[in-house]
């Protein structure tokens, strides 16, 4: 049967005629369907009662309208003053709804409503419950008894009690026994009624089940005055002791099952079985106690993990892991502290084997009675209150405004209970201890917002996150210790001698290196002061041991900062300046041993360190020891931690990376020795040496020595490059050894079509390899040994390739044809080759013609030879021939022309076998016979009206054929129909070839191996370009290429790990609606007109698709394909869970293959549906997906968006059920407020929801009451994935982004990356974290687009795969990642979500893994989509907020920790690819700073023009070379090497190389120097102020063009003002310096400076479409005069007002600590260097150097202050009531100033120029008042002059905006610049679109549908 068996036409999506059913209008007059789902969250309890009206609507209109009622009655009762938000609205629209139905309905079945409704309610449970029971499923009878329930409710206040029928009382106590039954399951239909699914079948579920429900041990519970309760299993008699809640109870119960289920499928051997395996219990309660255990020890505390030797063990360890599931399903915001539930565990878990084995209770000695509590009971006792401590907290941090100093954050309260003073909360929890009791302070609910009043604050627990810049010393001071030393080193190795390196060893050289025994106990001295300065809040939770340890070492560090000088200066032979110092207080006598000794015991420690680094096994052993004696030899090396203890990697992995960092720093100190250090130590030496009597400034220390200022002028820059040039180390050889890693890894191996077809040939038996699994009892063999074998692999091969081709076709990658010619037939054994798809073959048939046709030679050997050195040409041949065969004699209906066709056929192989082919065959007539079969297949295919027609046009075709066959090809043609005459009888004289049996053409296997037959005829061009989409083609050939990559063997699916997936939701896009396709920009431009053009083969190919005449699509069908089409290419929800929802699909058709014998492998898995013998292996893949796969999206406010008026709400809403009806398996969980009654007075309680899509609506699985809001403790994105993750399954996790995407072939992989979690790497670590590869989808949108995914792209391969390996220092990064879920579950969640410090929270739950001892790797043989922002400001809004957090990850204790824990060469690592990146980012642009402002001080001071002078000093150039390191790092190189590489790699060096020049010619290094300075500003000002949050990019396509005042109030502080300074000093330097000009470099670097400010001031505009066109910059213009003239107020937003967005940009200084205050004054105060040193090159100063020249400039600077100020006072006081006045006054004003101009002109002589430096002069001076003013606000306005301030803002803000603005309004002069920009953002396709729409201007079509 061919490959296609069963296919169904790729048309409609799948789901898209139930989505249509199921579209919900929330804007209908008409909202019945949805009045259930509006009602206020006060009434909640009313909503069940509306649905079941508006379900039996149709069937009784007026029962329903009885249950409106009832429900309008009950709202009433619920509220009768209608005092909640929205319910008197709800009565009232329900009221009318009642008032209209009163009259119009009427009862169909009785005479009165009484009757009626009992009527109903007889009939409905004889219908659905007493014969449903039997034929429907769990889920319809869980919807039946819910209905039935709420109709008896609604009868019993209809009828009254006495008037109640027997019958109905029956039926009723029937559905109250079976209400259970009536609760909505997951995945699992526990106790549903119904046809039960085979996922109950299933025998690990029923072991399990039956293992949770042995609860013949547990003593009976009873409430005080109650009977005995009894239980169904092991967590009911849990939560009666402990209280739990239903829903969570119920949710771990399904949870608890599955992870039984899963493991212990894997254990077993036979696959029917009863008893749960031992070892499938211990083993999860290793995994799940092992952090408990660990904790126990660590604090030295005995495990309540305790067993009785005649206790069922089984039941024990199943009541252990039961209760902490329950503890932490019920456990909200506490699940971020891991230790805190260890203890709440380790006290429940007491009080259990006290209920179970204490007897006789210790004070009374009566016997232990163990009773019921309430539900609530555990939330109310024990959660809540550790959440209202976290809540005060949380609240203390006044919305990220606090210092982290000033209160706990979850870290914090988590690190309470490492310590063992955590007991003495004692259980039950008193609140009265230290934890609860919040000193002190008390919190005023003011609205919404609260104040705290401070008071005596909690300390901070072990550390504390200062905002200093002095963390980055603090966690890696091996490292600076390090680079200063070998720095000293060099430096003066360098000073004395010729400057050899061998130099170190004469005497004098080594004797000044020994001093940097001295430096490294200095900053040894600084480091210890640090630890005692940084965490001095701390220091009240801190153990006495460890403040002893920090004394400690404060003191030693004291002694070694005074010993080492005194030993030192005793050796040295003649000390001067400070040595002598140091050599007199150590007493007289020269005496170097004694240096000697101290430098060793000094060592001592180090030695000892580096011998243990040698053994990391056992510096991990003694790291993770308990033991005290070990603890106390380990006291002084690091404090006792709980976690980053024994983090140290194998020996094999601490050789590879200690061997990449050697080389690395082998290269960086030549390098810098050589070109940084060695050749400015002459010309140093030179100028010290010089002397400057004369200088061209005030100097106010003419007589320092030795020119000090101009050495450090010199050599800051150098020696800023020198601590940062590691960094571009670093990128160089990352970018070899990945790039070598990548091709071990087979990366790159089919990279092209070509590749593709050269290999294709072994692709079935590299899938056999990969992706088939083994099984246990087959040998291992080769798969082509074995003929059936092969085509059994070939036909599994091809049931997948066939998926992911039709997936292609469903996306619109590929259009009908191409996937025809994708398609791999089933094989089978009519044709004796391997039938490859018709790609590979095409155009094989038409060259074999010509072979055949044009061949002369007589032999046939010589022929066959020619066709069968071509192996696909080869197996075309015979296929075709063998296909026609068949195609023909299923054809015929006569057996005497199967009998003609039978003889044909025998006399083609006679022929072959005794090589007289030729010979019977004429070669010439293939031709004609090759047309004459093309129109016979063709006609075939064709559709028909008229069967007689078509009947006989196919008669006549056949005819045709074997007329050509028999006369013009066969010689002897007409033996044969006469040796077909002689057996016919007389009676016979019907033609030939009439008869057929014209209903095979209506079966689709028949008919698709004529379609493939017709291909591989007709194809005659060569399809090497199939397919020709970009995303198809590279789809293909990674998949195919990853066949050949090293990955696990695959389980079957049976054996697999279990795996969830999670995407956190908050209010993005789920589906584009018909008006947003529509919407059109400023220049008419909608987004499905851009798409168009962006994709048009995919648009096109939509098209073929969605008119396809069998479909019968009706235009809202077509509507709805489109919006669709449009939202699967954007970043929207509907395309992240398409993808997701693959795992699926892909789970049964690898389930279908594992268990389906061969006659269902070669019938193919699309007639699985169709097929009733197959109906079993549906039913088990299904259910076998479903136990392997769920998928949970946590949409965090969709009841709020259900209940919302807002139209984009209603919207977001709609569509998510929309998807959860067209994906049953989805699972939506979101948070729910109600308004509760609670002691007569109104609250807010929150819950976590999971919902599912029922037959219309959503049903509710699990509801779980919350202690209160989860988001507002902790960061949004990881508390929405918290309160979600109780409701995923399995034991791994995948982390989805909203924004990805999935694709089905890579689904297919997931069971082999899973196998990754139980592979061991070095020793018994096995991974925590795999993490996957990415592919960037948003690369096609623009230029920016595309620099950014291959930045990203770079980072997500070639970036992660060297973190991994060799460098071990791989975290999570967000996005694909997979998590051993339980370990992460039991050690703090799979993210961090403290506010602001834990911004980038995936980063930091990377960290959490790594201290607890986790593993991270990395694999690229499976990849997932990944949207990226695309647009100017959305990226640089996204680089902001990594910036921003990286800024907080330098201040974090995770990062402390793994810098302090790490060996020194993987901290190596962790810092440069991590916060060093960042902090080396900051240091480079430092460099320009300190180089310009360096140079200005040589330039105005005269040191500059001296030293040129000086002909020995050459130090220029080596100054320049230097530098020239620096400005590849700032153009943006480093991120453009490793793109090349892996561009290089994986799709060939040419196309890199290709790419590398296109992305310069877009300007690519614009864009990341302009990025860099958001990195730069954005992390700089996290550390110094604070600031950081969450910042929403938007995902949208950015099509629109962003106004100037937009871009200007977005850069203005980041870029805009830094880029001016810089042009200034430029400026300066250029106009005064006298440098010697002329090197290569000096140019380079010069340019690279002007390059640098002309991206920061210009690149937002060249970026931003329709930048330079000149009707926006008019448009532009009016907006920003706008913007800059409104004024500010309360309420006022920034995008309004200048005002405003002026305060708005200040509100970091208004929320700093002093210490930020002062360092603003300080940065400010460089402003003044202009004034000074220009005023001294003033013509007028006439060459002047006195103090007086300088006074002078103050008062002409305070003159012109001064005269603004009048003016604005002027203003203020006389423009409105005395304009005359001020018109006088303003008029003076300007005479006097043109009397003072003329007088300086004439008499002064004052000169143009003048004027032009007086700008230079004068501007940075009333920019320095400006930041000054700004950090002093409130003595500013004390003084009454921040108005002032304010004005003289404007001012600057105005000059600034006009010298940026200038250049856009010249260049928008020139249309050709605007038409060149267009084409520069964006690719070929949308730059012709654009020109046309243009032109058009609005006369296109707007309506354009498929």
């Amino acid at each position: 049967m061919a490959s296609t068996s069963g296919t169904k036409d790729a048309g409609l999506p799948r789901s898209l005629s139930r989505r249509s059913s199921a579209m919900i209008d929330p804007y209908a007059d008409d909202n019945s369907i949805v009045d259930s789902e509006l009602v206020p969250s006060s009434l909640a309890s009313v909503a069940p009662i509306l649905r079941v009206a508006n379900e039996i609507e149709k069937s009784n209109p007026r029962v329903a309208y009885l249950c409106r009622f009832h429900a309008f009655e009950k709202a009433h009762r619920m509220d009768s003053r209608s005092t909640g938000r929205g319910v008197r609205q709800f009565k009232t629209y329900l009221l009318d709804r009642l008032k209209k139905g009163e009259k119009t309905i009427k009862p169909q079945l009785a005479n009165s409503d009484s009757k009626e409704i009992q009527k109903y309610y007889q009939n409905f449970c004889v219908k659905n419950i007493r014969h449903g029971q039997d034929t429907k499923k769990p889920e319809e009878m869980a919807k039946i008894y819910q209905i039935a329930t709420v109709l008896y409710d609604v009868l019993r206040t209809v009828v009254p009690s006495t008037k109640i029928e027997d019958e109905t009382q029956r039926y009723a106590k029937d559905v109250e026994e079976k209400r259970e039954q009536s609760v909505q399951y997951n995945i699992l239909p526990l106790y549903a009624v119904g046809v039960k699914p085979a996922i109950m079948e299933l025998p690990e579920i029923k072991a399990a089940l039956r293992a949770l429900r042995n609860v013949d041990n547990l003593p009976l519970l009873r409430k005080p005055g109650d009977r005995d309760k009894s239980v169904n299993d092991i967590l009911e008699w849990l939560a009666l002791i402990f209280g739990f809640q239903k829903g969570n109870v119920a949710n771990q119960r399904e949870h608890l099952i599955l992870l039984l289920a899963n493991i212990d499928t894997r254990s077993k051997i036979v696959e029917d079985y009863e008893q749960l395996d031992s070892y499938t219990v211990e083993q999860l309660m290793d995994k799940t106690f092992k952090n408990y255990t660990s904790w126990c020890e660590y604090l030295h505390c005995e495990s309540n993990l305790k067993f009785e030797p005649d206790a069922d063990r089984q039941q024990l360890e199943l009541l252990y892991i039961g209760l902490y599931l329950l503890i932490w399903g019920e456990a909200s915001n506490i699940r971020f502290m891991p230790e805190c539930l260890c203890y709440i565990f380790h006290n429940m878990a007491n009080e259990i084997h006290g209920i179970l084995f204490g007897n006789v209770e210790s004070v009374s000695g009566a016997k232990y009675q163990p009773e019921a509590v309430g539900e609530e009971s555990f939330l109310q006792d024990v959660v809540s209150p550790i959440y209202e401590v976290m809540r005060k907290e949380a609240r203390r941090n006044r919305g990220g405004k606090a210092s982290h100093s000033s209160w706990r954050n979850y870290d914090d309260l988590n690190e309470y209970f490492w310590s063992d003073k955590c007991f003495k909360l004692g259980w039950p929890m008193d609140p009265t201890s230290d934890f609860f009791v919040n000193s002190n302070n008390e919190l005023l609910q003011n609205s919404e917002h609260y104040k705290v009043i401070p008071g005596n604050k909690k300390p901070k627990t072990n550390f504390v996150e200062v905002r200093t810049f002095l963390h980055l010393y603090r966690s890696f001071d091996r490292m600076w210790m390090f680079l200063i030393l070998a720095f000293q080193a060099m430096v003066i190795i360098a000073w004395h001698g010729d400057g050899s390196i061998f130099g170190i060893f004469d005497d004098g050289v080594f004797e000044s290196i020994l001093s940097m025994f001295i430096t490294s106990a200095v900053l040894n001295f600084f480091q210890a002061g640090l630890d005692i300065i940084l965490s001095f809040n701390a220091w009240r939770s801190l153990k006495p041991t460890q403040i002893l340890r920090y004394l400690l070492k404060f003191s030693i560090a004291s002694f070694w900062v005074v010993m080492l000088p005194i030993g030192y200066s005793r050796s040295v032979m003649n000390p001067t300046g400070v040595v002598k110092f140091f050599s007199s207080l150590g007493g007289n006598g020269r005496d170097q041993s004694l240096y000697n000794y101290l430098v060793a015991f000094y060592l001592a420690p180090n030695i000892l360190s580096a011998l243990l680094f040698m053994f990391p096994p056992l510096r991990r052993y003694m790291e993770r020891s308990n033991w005290r004696v070990v603890v106390l030899l380990m006291w002084w090396a690091q404090p006792k931690l709980y976690v980053g203890r024994g983090m140290h990697e194998g020996m094999f992995s601490l050789l590879k990376y200690t061997l990449f960092w050697i080389l690395l720093l082998l290269s960086k100190f030549a390098f810098s020795y050589y070109v940084e250090i060695l050749p400015l130590v002459a010309p140093t030496k030179a100028i010290m040496n010089m002397s400057v009597s004369k200088y061209e400034w005030h100097e106010f220390f003419p007589n320092v020595t030795h020119n000090i200022g101009a050495v450090i002028s010199i050599w800051a820059p150098i020696v800023l490059i020198y601590f940062t040039d590691a960094q571009i180390w670093y990128a160089i050889f990352a970018t070899i050894i990945g790039g070598i890693y990548g091709a071990f890894s087979h990366l790159g191996e089919i990279r092209t079509l070509g590749m593709l077809r050269s290999r294709f040939e072994s692709v079935p038996s590299a899938f056999y390899e990969r992706l088939v699994p083994m099984q246990k009892e087959e040998p291992k063999r080769d798969p082509l040994e074995n003929d059936s074998l092969v085509r059994k692999n070939i036909a599994k091969f091809s049931q997948v390739w066939n998926e992911f081709i039709f997936s292609m076709r469903m996306e619109d990658l590929i259009s009908n044809r191409e996937r025809d010619l994708l398609l791999v037939p089933y094989t089978t054994s009519v044709v004796p080759v391997i039938q490859w798809p018709p790609f590979l073959l095409a155009s094989k048939i038409p060259i074999a013609l010509d072979m055949a046709k044009d061949f002369k030679g007589k032999e046939d050997a010589d022929l066959f030879r020619k066709i069968s050195n071509d192996d696909y040409m080869h197996s075309a041949v015979i296929e075709c021939y063998q296909t026609l065969k068949g195609i023909l004699y299923g054809l015929l209906a006569d057996n005497g022309d199967k009998m003609i066709i039978r003889l044909i056929c025998n006399e083609i192989d006679t022929s072959i076998q005794t090589r007289l082919f030729l010979s019977k065959f004429r070669m010439s007539g293939l031709p004609s016979l090759n047309d004459k079969l093309e129109k016979f297949l063709s006609h075939l295919l064709s559709e028909y009206d008229d069967a007689d027609k078509y009947k006989s046009q196919i008669i006549n075709l056949l005819q045709d054929l074997m007329e050509v066959i028999t006369q013009d090809v066969m010689v002897n043609g007409h033996e044969i129909l006469e040796r077909d005459e002689s057996h016919r009888q007389d009676n016979d004289k019907k033609e030939r070839f009439v008869r057929i049996n014209r209903q095979l053409t209506n079966d689709k296997a028949w008919k698709e191996k004529v379609v493939r037959l017709h291909l591989l005829l007709t194809v005659k061009e060569s399809a090497i370009n199939v397919p020709t989409n970009l995303e198809a083609r590279r789809r293909v050939t990674f998949f195919t290429n990853s066949l050949y990559m090293k990955m696990p063997n695959a389980p079957k699916v049976h054996n697999m790990l279990s795996f969830s997936v999670l995407t956190p939701y908050y209010k993005e896009d789920v589906l584009y609606s018909e008006d947003e396709l529509h919407l059109e920009n400023e220049d008419g431009i909608t987004i499905l007109f851009y798409l168009q053009k962006i994709y048009p083969d995919e648009w096109k190919n939509f098209e073929e698709r969605i008119r396809n005449p069998k479909l019968n699509a009706t235009e809202t069908d077509r509507t709805e394909a489109t919006r669709l089409w449009v939202s699967y290419r954007g970043q929207t929800l509907s395309r992240t869970v398409r993808g997701m929802m693959y795992y699926k699909e892909a789970l049964e058709l690898q389930c279908f293959l594992d268990s389906a014998d061969d006659d269902a492998i070669f019938s193919g898995y699309r007639t699985i549906d169709t097929n009733k013998d197959h109906g079993v292996l549906k039913e088990r893949a299904q259910a076998l997906a479903d136990l392997k796969f769920t998928y949970v999206v946590s949409c965090q406010i969709y009841g709020a968006q259900k209940k919302s008026k807002d139209s984009r709400d209603q919207s977001c809403y709609a569509n998510i059920l929309n998807l959860m009806l067209t994906y049953p398996s989805l699972r939506v969980a979101y948070i729910d407020e109600r308004d509760d009654a609670i002691n007569g007075k109104s609250q807010k309680v929150y819950y976590s929801v999971l919902v599912k899509g029922g037959e219309t609506l959503d049903e509710e699985i699990y509801r779980i009451k919350l202690p209160g809001p989860p988001t507002e403790i902790g960061e949004g994105k990881p508390e929405n994935q918290n309160h979600a993750i109780i409701f995923t399954r399995g034991e791994a996790l995948q982390t989805i982004d909203m924004n990805q995407d999935n694709y089905f072939e890579e689904a297919f992989k997931m069971r082999n990356v899973l196998e990754e979690f139980h592979k061991d790497h070095h020793g018994d670590r096995r991974p925590t974290i795999l993490g996957l590869r990415e592919h960037i989808f948003t690369g096609s949108v623009s230029s920016l687009a595309w620099f950014m995914s291959n930045q990203e792209t770079s980072f997500v391969t070639i970036g992660q795969r060297v973190l991994a390996d060799p460098l071990r220092v791989r975290f999570h990064y967000g996005h694909p990642d997979i998590f051993d879920r339980i370990f992460h579950i039991t050690r703090g969640g799979i993210s961090k979500a403290s506010k602001i410090i834990n911004l980038s929270e995936d980063i930091f739950s990377g960290y959490n893994s790594t201290l607890r001892g986790g593993y991270v790797t990395h694999h690229e043989y499976i990849q997932v989509g990944k949207g990226r922002d695309v647009g100017m400001n959305q990226i640089s809004q996204f680089e902001a907020k990594v910036a921003n957090g990286n800024g907080e990850q330098t201040l974090s204790r995770d990062v402390y920790r793994l810098g302090r824990r790490f060996d020194f060469y993987r901290m190596l690592s962790f810092y440069y690819t991590t916060i060093g990146f960042y902090f080396s980012s900051m240091v480079t642009v430092l460099v320009v700073y300190v180089f310009l402002y360096g140079r200005m001080y040589m330039v105005l001071s005269g040191l500059e023009r001296k030293i040129i002078a000086n002909a020995t000093v050459t130090g220029n150039r080596a100054l320049e070379e230097a530098l020239a390191t620096q400005s590849v790092f700032q153009l943006g190189l480093l991120l453009v090497l490793p793109m090349a590489m892996e561009v290089g790699l994986e799709s060939g060096f040419r196309r890199a190389l290709g790419d590398f020049i296109i992305m310069q010619l877009q300007l690519a290094s614009v864009f990341f120097t302009f990025q860099l300075g958001t990195k730069v500003h954005y992390y700089g000002k996290t550390i110094l102020h604070g600031g950081s949050k969450y910042r929403a990019t938007g995902r949208g396509f950015v099509i629109f063009h962003a106004k100037f005042a937009e871009n200007y109030r977005l850069y203005s502080r980041s870029h805009f003002v830094k880029g001016l300074e810089l042009a200034m000093l430029l400026v300066i330097y250029q106009v005064y310096g006298h440098t010697y000009r002329s090197s290569n470099l000096y140019l380079f670097i010069t340019f690279s400076m002007w390059f640098l400010v002309a991206s920061w001031l210009f690149a937002p505009f060249v970026f931003n479409p329709s930048g330079f066109d000149w009707q926006k910059t008019v448009e532009d213009w009016t907006d920003w005069k706008r913007w800059m003239g409104d004024r500010g107020g309360i309420g006022i937003a920034p995008d309004k007002s200048w005002e405003s967005w002026w305060y708005t940009e200040q509100e970091h200084l208004k929320h700093t600590n002093l210490r930020g205050r002062i360092l603003e004054i300080v940065l400010a105060l460089r402003f003044f260097i202009y004034q000074y040193g220009l005023v001294y090159h003033l013509n007028i100063a006439r060459g002047s150097q006195s103090i007086l020249v300088y006074g002078l400039s103050w008062l002409v600077m305070i003159t012109a202050l001064l005269g603004l100020k009048l003016v604005s006072m002027g203003r203020r006081r006389f423009g409105t009531d005395f304009q005359l006045m001020f018109r006088i006054l303003k008029a003076l004003l300007f005479l006097g100033f043109l009397s003072i101009m003329a007088v300086l002109f004439v008499v002064c002589e004052l000169t143009l120029s003048d004027i032009f430096a007086a700008f230079l002069a004068f501007l940075p001076t009333g920019w320095a008042f400006l930041l000054i003013g700004q950090a002093c606000r409130p003595c500013v306005k004390g003084i009454g002059f921040w108005d002032s301030i304010m004005e003289l803002g404007r001012a600057y803000e105005c000059v600034m905006a006009l010298v940026i603005f200038m250049p856009i309004v010249t260049l928008s002069w020139f249309p050709f610049v605007s038409e060149f920009q267009t084409r520069l953002l964006f690719n070929q396709a949308f730059s012709r679109g654009l020109q046309i729409s243009m032109i058009l201007a609005g006369k296109k079509d707007k309506t354009q549908y498929a």
